[in-house]
């Protein structure tokens, strides 16, 4: 192997090692710890967490109308009373003490808002649950997607470094005499193209970095470097329908959808409640202490204590509460109607999650299988080149092909992980516990991570020398200048 070759091939091992370095090196982040501390940074998750405390709490309130209310009052009187007569005046006062206590024996619309309550907690606790999902969600797209623009510029940067051993190729054979022009021009394009696509592809990377970070609350959020090649898990269903089963009752929005449908219904109950009597147990003690203005202004103590049963029966209320139940009649027809569209929603969540999860499977099969095809194509193309059945545009379209490919298969692995998780939120069972599997499928260290390798160097045709360097591999095409003599093709 000539020395060029051996530096360029040299320069791209040192370059792609760096960039592994410097993303997957020390103090990268793995999916579990990063979803550790997005769930005490997001916002929405946050938010929905204060949401759920709240409506625990409001839940809880509604347990006060089935126990016993108490209230302790007090009083203090001082009177004067001027008179006309002997005595000029006569000074009095009294002070009390009172407790009375209240225990509802039948109130039926107090237990319906206690059932109520029941509902609501139930309801606030599937509500967290579909925002915890949520976070999984967003945090390993933003995760994968940091990985994929890893592996996109660590891709573009090998193909910039075999154009550039391609347009030092093209240069040489045109200094000689044995190509024109057009064969360096061609590849200054492409090298140009490739330039572009690296600045592209590295502020891909910043954004994506950005929006991880925001997610996490981790400022330098970094992703491990995944074991390579990438482990994918086995599709252990065949047909989607367990899961539909399952979904449409234990996913949370059809959780959250029964718990409004039964709310509903407790409403209307309320409403009936509305004509029914109600009957109260009532005791009270109350303790008197009468000052009266007489002569030797002697104390009157009084002690009072009562125990009663107090009965409220609504004998018309305008029509109101017939009105009222025709209206939560109306909103329990809308509860079941919202119930069946859950589930079927989520019948369709579910099929699509499947079928997405099937494709991506099968987009990577046949993407391996075009990767390995487009090497070959290189990989002949690159002969046909050196015996003079091949141009140089081939060559350069074929590389093109080969990391295009490389990247698309590389995008599909992570599509694949992702579609795991989506099909589970979309079943409605996807937890921590799946995190912590799929991290342990990721985990490996950042040196086990392979270097893409760039296309085999073209050798100089016999008999010339090849130069220790490429001269020009950024310059502009006018700057090429033919050889006097040389025959165009």
């Amino acid at each position: 192997m000539s020395t060029f070759r051996r530096s360029l091939r040299k320069t791209s091992l040192c370059a792609a090692w760096l960039l592994l370095a410097a993303s997957g090196g020390a103090g990268a982040q793995s999916l579990l710890s990063l979803y550790t501390q997005a769930r005490a940074y997001d916002s929405s998750y946050q938010a929905a967490l204060a949401q759920y405390q709240a409506d625990l709490a409001s839940a809880e309130q509604a347990r006060a109308g089935l126990l016993p209310n108490v209230a302790l009052s007090a009083g203090a009187l001082r009177s004067r009373n001027e008179l006309y007569g002997p005595r000029a005046s006569v000074n009095g006062g009294n002070e009390n003490v009172a407790v009375n206590a209240t225990q509802p024996l039948y109130r039926p619309a107090n237990t319906a808002t206690y059932e109520q309550g029941l509902r609501k907690a139930e309801s606030a606790q599937a509500q967290l649950e579909i925002a915890d999902q949520d976070l999984i969600i967003r945090l390993s797209q933003a995760y994968f997607n940091v990985l994929a623009s890893r592996d996109s510029l660590a891709f573009v940067r090998a193909q910039k470094t075999a154009v550039a051993e391609q347009l030092a190729s093209a240069q040489r054979n045109f200094e000689v005499g044995t190509t024109t022009v057009t064969d360096s021009r061609e590849a200054q394009a492409q090298y140009d193209l490739v330039l572009a696509q690296e600045i592209a592809a590295e502020n891909e990377l910043r954004v994506r970095q950005l929006l991880l970070a925001q997610l996490s609350g981790v400022p330098s959020a970094q992703p491990i470097e995944p074991a390579q090649p990438l482990a994918l898990p086995a599709l252990t269903l065949d047909d989607p329908t367990p899961l539909v089963t399952e979904a449409q009752s234990q996913h949370p929005t059809v959780r959250r959808a029964l718990m409004a449908r039964d709310t509903a219904e407790l409403e209307t109950r309320k409403a009936e409640a509305a004509g029914l009597p109600t009957i109260d147990a009532t005791v009270g003690y109350q303790l008197t202490h009468a000052r009266n203005g007489g002569t030797l202004n002697s104390p009157d103590r009084r002690n009072d204590a009562s125990v009663g049963v107090t009965l409220n029966l609504p004998l018309y209320a305008g029509g109101s509460i017939q009105n009222r139940i025709r209206e939560t009649l109306s909103l329990e027809d809308k509860a079941r109607i919202d119930l069946e569209g859950a589930r079927r929603q989520v019948d369709q969540n579910v099929r699509t999650a499947f079928l997405n999860l099937l494709s991506n499977r099968s987009s990577v099969r046949a993407l391996e299988a075009a990767e390995a095809s487009s090497q070959s194509a290189l990989e002949a193309n690159q002969l046909g080149y050196e015996v003079g059945v091949r141009i140089n545009i081939d060559v350069l379209n074929a590389q093109s092909q080969l990391y295009a490919t490389k990247r698309d298969l590389a995008q599909a692995r992570y599509n694949v992980l992702l579609g795991g998780l989506q099909l589970r939120q979309a079943a409605g069972n996807l937890t921590a516990a799946d995190v912590e599997l799929l991290n342990t499928q990721l985990a490996a260290p950042p040196a086990t991570a392979p270097v893409p390798a760039a296309p085999r160097a073209l050798p100089p045709s016999s008999g010339r020398t090849a130069p220790t360097a490429a001269p020009g591999l950024n310059a502009a095409p006018s700057a090429l200048r033919p050889v006097p003599g040389a025959t165009a093709r």
